[in-house]
């Protein structure tokens, strides 16, 4: 679609207030939706999940921290990754300025990732951030939120990810592999230090949960393009000239621009 050039400014109010309708409309439709999220029924946790953090082992209750709200963003990081997953990373870059915010609302904010402590705080130094990130290495965490798949499960088909059931995936590297032009997935996996079979079993999610009475309960979880609205890169260019104007994989860990 290509935008009329040399409009008046008169012809560019009309059509600007024919969007603001929209806009608008939009924006009712999305406060709607966030008091359906709120109304969603809670499932109780019982589960006793421990995580590696900065403090010590915790169990998911520690990390509410005294308040009664828990966010988590479900940062695509494997054991066997080499850094952080470069979409969640650019999602991530966006943390350290809000998280103190939601820490003085009554809602605490954790990262929580497979892979080791030491990974994740040695990641978390290159990137300089300061959110807090724990490990659920060792955790069946990941695997009961829908963020992680073994390998079986990849092969036999039995991969249920943002509510849909995936097809079987191939079982060898080589079948993964995309013919001519490298593929975004194999790019991206690069970037990760894995290949795609690897990168694949891990995958991004938010999830929410509330303290009552002492007990922990999940509300909401979201995933793949449920995560639009919190990756903050995007939100911006969809406000640009050109919008998101990409063909591929375009973004980096915010270190290597211009490195590669």
């Amino acid at each position: 679609m290509t935008a009329q050039l040399n409009a008046t400014r008169q012809q560019w109010l009309a059509a600007r207030l024919d969007l603001l309708e929209e806009e608008k409309e939009l924006t009712r439709q999305s406060d709607a939706l966030a008091m359906k999220r709120q109304q969603l029924p809670r499932v109780r946790i019982d589960k006793p999940y421990r995580f590696d953090t900065d403090g010590g082992n915790v169990s998911l209750k520690d990390l509410f921290g005294g308040r009664s709200q828990l966010l988590v963003y479900h940062f695509m990081f494997g054991p066997d990754y080499t850094a952080g997953c470069p979409s969640c990373s650019s999602i991530a870059d966006g943390f350290n300025g809000f998280f103190v915010h939601l820490e003085n609302h009554d809602v605490a904010f954790w990262a929580v990732s497979r892979a080791p402590l030491s990974k994740l705080e040695a990641f978390k130094r290159r990137m300089d951030w300061s959110f807090p990130w724990a490990s659920s290495f060792g955790s069946d965490f990941n695997g009961d939120f829908s963020v992680w798949f073994s390998a079986e499960q990849q092969h036999q088909g039995d991969v249920d990810y943002n509510y849909r059931r995936e097809p079987p995936a191939p079982r060898t590297v080589q079948e993964w592999q995309p013919r001519g032009n490298e593929a975004p997935i194999t790019q991206i996996a690069a970037m990760t230090g894995t290949d795609v079979p690897t990168y694949t079993r891990d995958r991004p999610g938010v999830s929410a949960f509330e303290l009552i009475d002492g007990a922990v309960y999940h509300s909401y979880s979201s995933y793949a393009r449920g995560l639009d609205g919190l990756w903050g890169m995007y939100q911006w260019l969809d406000r640009a000239p050109k919008g998101r104007n990409e063909t591929g994989i375009w973004w980096r860990h915010h270190d290597r621009y211009g490195k590669e």
